[in-house]
């Protein structure tokens, strides 16, 4: 492969040496591509579909870039609707599917029309609107990584190569375009964007992108909550959540993202291996391997789970009874989280009842187990069970009673519920504090953050 080729000089690769196929493309897309060719734009496939088509993967979205403006694609397509301040793009939707389109841009900070700056950035350098719109080769030097910035141009099928895409791709080497530094100031996402990257595609990072991770991670405070929120998504719902979660470790970024988990892994003497957060990510791996859904709340179980666990223990050492003490538990936890980042309550919810159902578990004699069996929440529950059972014995006993109950029939489960060992009960009875004690108590959030 050529060296890298000047910002005027992109490397063209033909049709015929790549292996880029519209029978490859989403219908949808290719439909987009050809009515902004027959409109006289210059329409090309971008990012991350094509990256993922040139190693052979099936992309998850094809993206766009045009030099079309987006009121002129929007005029294009009945189905189309523009969104975004920061980065204004036009949306074509097809039932389920939505194709994105973008102008493409450029690194200037007059806007097109002359009529002052374009580009709001804040006094650090982050970026908080962009829409300077300029030529294919403008767009791809102001992109983040040289594989994301490949074009695949539906007037001849060629992929075209501005930054060295292709010499990176061929190398397994995830590169920023530009200085570093400046660009994880631009936008710190980017640097759970390179974590992502290397961990989903198996590349390695290079040293110029690697070297401002382990200190820059602070940035990640600028960044609004629900931002963050899709962005963990994105980190350990891609089939890679174990290599992910090492790799933020490693470079000092997961602390930023749930700092409370990060504390309580610090404090288990660096046997956070065997906990059940990882158990439940490499679970999170093996259903999406297997085309099985994954809900965000199971999710968000496992890595909020320390500091819950924790927190709970001290309100029931203070003196509140377990059910006060989850609640008071659970809800100093989310808040806690949330102003890091966001955790809708359509997760959070569920997220806390599975949490609830840990100790409903520990009920097995009486009519009591029966009636959780039909619990809408018991599936998860159960599951979150077998996963701390993974890491701990007790929790293991339990498991395995649910699991031999669950394979019994009508009978068989009335016997085992008859003839179960209640779980021991403390010797003494705990104190119960006053009400506006357990209200103080409900209200505390967590130990101090550092």
């Amino acid at each position: 492969m050529e060296a890298r080729s000047s910002k005027s000089q992109p490397i063209v690769i033909p049709r015929p040496a790549h292996n880029v196929s519209r029978a490859d493309i989403s219908p949808n897309a290719v439909k987009v591509l050809y009515r902004l060719r027959d409109a006289g734009h210059r329409a090309c496939l971008v990012g991350g579909g094509v990256r993922d088509l040139l190693l052979g993967r099936e992309p998850k979205d094809f993206d766009i870039a045009t030099d079309a403006r987006p009121e002129q694609v929007h005029a294009l397509f009945r189905n189309c609707r523009l969104i975004g301040r920061r980065f204004r793009l036009a949306h074509v939707q097809f039932g389920q599917e939505i194709i994105e389109v973008a102008t493409f841009r450029a690194c200037g900070e007059i806007g097109d029309e002359g009529d002052g700056p374009a580009v709001e950035r804040t006094k650090d350098g982050r970026i908080l609107s962009d829409n300077v719109y300029g030529s294919i080769e403008d767009d791809a030097w102001r992109r983040d990584f040289t594989i994301n910035a490949l074009y695949y141009d539906i007037a001849d099928f060629a992929v075209l190569d501005y930054v060295g895409g292709m010499t990176d791709l061929e190398a397994g080497l995830i590169r920023l375009i530009g200085d570093p530094g400046e660009r994880y100031h631009e936008d710190p996402v980017r640097m759970l964007r390179a974590v992502r990257f290397a961990a989903k595609l198996g590349f390695r990072l290079d040293p110029a992108t690697e070297a401002p991770l382990h200190r820059l991670g602070h940035l990640l405070e600028q960044i609004p909550p629900a931002r963050l929120f899709d962005e963990i998504l994105k980190l350990f719902m891609s089939g890679s959540a174990i290599q992910t979660f090492e790799l933020l470790r490693h470079y000092r970024l997961f602390g930023w993202l749930f700092p409370a988990t990060e504390r309580c892994l610090n404090r288990q003497q660096h046997h956070y291996p065997k906990t059940l957060l990882v158990h439940a990510l490499a679970n999170t791996d093996q259903r999406l391997a297997e085309g099985k859904p994954v809900h965000p709340a199971f999710l968000f179980a496992a890595l909020l789970w320390e500091p819950f666990r924790e927190r709970l223990q001290h309100l029931e050492a203070e003196g509140l009874d377990a059910h006060e003490a989850q609640q008071a538990a659970a809800e100093a936890v989310v808040q806690a989280q949330i102003r890091h980042a966001s955790l809708p309550r359509r997760y959070s919810l569920p997220m806390r009842e599975i949490w609830e159902m840990q100790q409903r578990l520990t009920c097995i004699t009486g009519k009591r187990p029966l009636r959780l069996l039909v619990h809408p929440r018991f599936r998860a529950a159960y599951d979150f069970l077998l996963l701390r059972g993974e890491a701990d014995e007790s929790a293991r006993e339990l498991a395995d009673w649910w699991t031999r109950l669950l394979a019994q029939d009508e009978n068989g489960r009335n016997r085992m519920t008859q003839t179960a060992t209640p779980a021991k009960k403390s010797k003494s009875r705990r104190r119960r504090k006053p009400r506006s004690a357990r209200k103080d108590a409900s209200a505390a959030p967590p130990a101090p953050e550092a």
